[in-house]
């Protein structure tokens, strides 16, 4: 190997080494990213989702729903640095559907800890119905 291409090689590897973490980042802002699921039934008519897989701040969360119908009423966000935000919900989302989008309040420290969902599950006789929330950056 000659010396111009070891030192054209060594230059690409400290270029793509400062610059690869940077655009995996950007890679994930503006994509959906799961914060967590439970399963819900009819006996609960609330559930908490502790947020452990994803770290950072997000600015609009939604919630999927499968297997079964889930009535929602409320979702309320804990955040990290102690604040909260409730979201009145109010809709049925369908097996297969998702809500609307809701914005996150606050500035750049409001990482969402957990997730607490107050539903009315229409899943009679012992099923459940998955529910997933996810985050945007």
């Amino acid at each position: 190997m000659s010396r111009r291409t070891l030192f054209a090689f060594l230059g690409a590897l400290v270029v793509s080494t400062l610059l690869l973490p940077g655009l995996a980042e950007a890679g994930r802002r503006g994509r959906w990213e799961l914060l967590g699921q439970t399963n819900v039934t009819d006996r609960l008519d609330h559930d908490r989702i502790v947020v452990t897989a994803a770290q950072g701040t997000f600015r609009s969360i939604k919630l999927t729903v499968l297997d079964h119908a889930v009535q929602f009423r409320e979702v309320k966000l804990h955040f990290g640095n102690g604040g909260s935000q409730t979201v009145a919900l109010r809709d049925r989302i369908r097996a297969g559907g998702e809500s609307r989008v809701i914005d996150v309040e606050g500035a750049g420290d409001r990482v969402i800890q957990s997730i607490e969902l107050t539903y009315d599950a229409q899943t009679l006789g012992g099923k459940t119905a998955r529910v997933r929330v996810f985050g945007k950056n």
